[in-house]
């Protein structure tokens, strides 16, 4: 099968492209920026780039963005021009050369304000039922980029899946008052519980994606680490986290007590991925469990692949 993976210079990007070598695919890396896992120098808004990249790919794996991260060092316009438009040249390119599956990095950001509940409220339950309320430019196009790939399947009948990702990033939280307050370590630890994922799991929803997209045709799924918490466990997680989390991963305690780390004392939002493992078959291995198991056996809780990604920073 011939992939074009976009942002193959990115975190993502680079994963999917080591994984997908690893697995002899033929697999073409697309990123504005050289690197060695890019085969076409280009951006994704570059019709002529993207038609010349797409000739002959069954597949198309498209993590290009721009981040979060980039919203003081990037325009409005620029946002919509790598994330809107180049979204829809490539959906244009993929619909016309008859891909046979098309598979969009999305973001849980673009539930934006829908994930803070007033102080008073339980912590907010995220699924894919929630109505997104993107709260800046970056949540905004990479909804916008959503509806284009449910229109692009409905009007021409390309199988599309967007994975709505929760942070695999490396990178400190960019939250001084908890980059502050917190050891990093601490903080992504605390974060699988209910809003982080390892980038080796990420990679796997994203192949299964590929294999599962003609026959599901479209669907949006949260591809976050499977949390401890249920229903039950929401107003209380906003009062008094860590009394949640030691009722539900009590082994916990004594090894944040080891490393003098602490948890959050207010969770305000949990990601399901129910939908996910159901629909897509996906397994994260990584979660809050599996990574105490590792700090207690004094190892990296990190996957091989995200060590091998290493950091890369946003520029």
């Amino acid at each position: 099968m011939k992939i074009l993976v976009t942002g193959s210079a990115g975190h993502l990007g680079e994963a999917l492209m080591r994984t997908l070598r690893r697995a002899d695919h033929d697999v073409v890396g697309l990123d504005a920026k050289a690197s060695p896992f890019t085969d076409v120098v280009g951006s994704v808004a570059d019709r002529a780039c993207v038609a010349g990249c797409i000739r002959g790919v069954e597949a198309v794996l498209h993590t290009a963005t721009l981040h979060k991260p980039h919203i003081g060092m990037h325009s409005a316009q620029a946002f919509v021009d790598t994330n809107v438009s180049g979204t829809l040249a490539l959906l244009e390119a993929a619909a016309d050369e008859n891909v046979g599956a098309f598979v969009f990095t999305s973001t849980t950001s673009v539930f934006g304000d829908a994930l803070v509940p007033p102080p008073e409220e339980p912590a907010a339950w995220i699924t894919e039922s929630t109505v997104p309320v993107p709260k800046n430019i970056y949540g905004v196009t990479k909804r916008a980029a959503e509806d284009l790939c449910e229109m692009f399947h409905r009007r021409r009948g390309l199988a599309c899946i967007v994975l709505r990702t929760s942070r695999f990033f490396p990178e400190e939280d960019d939250n001084p008052a908890v980059s502050g307050r917190y050891a990093d370590g601490n903080v992504k630890a605390n974060e699988f519980l209910y809003r982080r994922v390892e980038i080796e799991d990420v990679v796997d929803a994203h192949l299964l994606a590929l294999q599962r997209a003609r026959s599901i045709g479209f669907g949006r799924y949260i591809v976050s680490a499977t949390t401890p918490f249920t229903p039950d466990d929401v107003a209380e997680l906003r009062t008094d986290a860590p009394r949640v989390v030691a009722r539900r991963c009590p082994e916990y305690e004594a090894e944040f007590r080891r490393r003098a780390w602490s948890m959050f004392p207010s969770i305000e939002r949990v990601y399901v991925n129910e939908r996910a493992r159901r629909e897509l078959g996906w397994r994260p291995r990584y979660d809050f469990g599996y990574v105490v198991d590792r700090l207690r056996a004094d190892e990296d809780p990190r996957s091989r692949l995200a060590l091998d990604v290493g950091y890369k920073g946003y520029g």
